[in-house]
């Protein structure tokens, strides 16, 4: 069991701290409890004398606050004075039984092995603190082989123990460093894809500034022709300007003028077959018996060979 201790603090002899201390300036700073009893300042200076002995007292001012608060400083220090006492007590009290059980345990050596400290060599008190010291390290119950092997097994078996929870360790350690890296790729991909991005948002914000400051600039020119055209075409009919001539009706001239070129062309192929014929309706008539005496003349020679082929096979 562990022993009971007070907390140390820094006092002259007498255990009291002196009136120009800090210790005394936070005390008269702050409000103090009243006290059951009345306090005199005939008790404070007495209380006074006894801790400075010889030494003159120092000077302060005599009132009821501050003999309140130097009479329960003295109730402090003598209640401290007691515990320490007490402590003292307890602590020679122990060393006491300390000393028993070293005397104890040295008969006992000394009856048993017929050994004793002053028996032994070097060597042996050596061995005899190694001894110890390895109980004490194995926390053994006593020095007997039968309890160093029980520590022994105890120890073992929490370095198994060990051993399997560092092997776990190290297997999750592998799988949060698989992890990482596997992150810490995704991130430097993720970032290479937004450094493209934003390279490409760039580009087309400057494309689509681009686009903005031409379609501005179409407006205004579609704009302006606009009011250009407008003012010819009052100006054109402040002058009496023939209809026929506007654009509209040129376009419409133009699409009729093209309709009639295309139906030109399909009548000039149908033409082309009647351009061999004579001009004269007389003369053409003979130029048509003439092509038909051709065409029976082919005919038969045509047959005649047809003729000739079959009676060959």
């Amino acid at each position: 069991m562990e022993d009971p201790t007070l907390e140390q603090v820094e006092a002259p002899e007498g255990g009291c701290d002196p009136v120009g201390s800090p210790h005394w300036s936070r005390l008269l700073a702050g409000p103090v409890a009243p006290c059951r009893e009345e306090p005199t300042a005939e008790q404070v200076t007495l209380w006074l004398k006894k801790i400075y002995g010889n030494e003159p007292i120092p000077q302060y001012e005599v009132n009821a606050r501050t003999v309140d608060i130097l009479h329960d400083l003295a109730e402090f220090n003598e209640a401290r004075d007691r515990d320490v006492s007490l402590l003292i007590e307890y602590m020679k009290q122990k060393e006491a039984e300390y000393e028993a059980e070293a005397n104890y345990l040295a008969g006992l050596l000394t009856e048993s092995l017929d050994l004793s400290e002053s028996s032994l060599s070097k060597e042996g008190i050596r061995y005899l603190n190694v001894l110890v010291d390895t109980a004490m390290t194995l926390e053994m119950k006593d020095t007997s082989l039968a309890s160093c092997f029980c520590a022994i097994d105890d120890l073992t078996s929490e370095l198994y123990a060990a051993e399997s929870e560092n092997r776990e360790i190290k297997l999750e350690s592998s799988k949060i460093k698989e992890k990482l890296t596997a992150v810490l790729m995704l991130e430097k991909k993720l970032a290479a894809d937004l450094k493209k991005t934003e390279v490409f948002l760039e580009i087309e914000n400057a494309k689509a500034d681009s686009r903005s400051k031409n379609l501005e600039f179409l407006k205004n020119k579609s704009e302006d022709f606009k009011n250009r055209i407008k003012a010819a075409e009052d100006q054109l009919a402040a002058m009496a300007l023939d209809q026929s001539l506007t654009h509209e009706s040129l376009v419409s001239l133009s699409e009729k003028l093209a309709e009639q070129q295309e139906e030109i062309v399909v009548l000039k192929k149908k033409l082309e077959f009647y351009l061999d014929l004579p001009p004269n309706l007389s003369l053409a008539q003979v130029k048509i018996e003439e092509v038909k005496r051709e065409l029976n003349t082919l005919e038969e020679e045509l047959s005649k060979e047809v003729s000739s082929l079959t009676f060959e096979m």
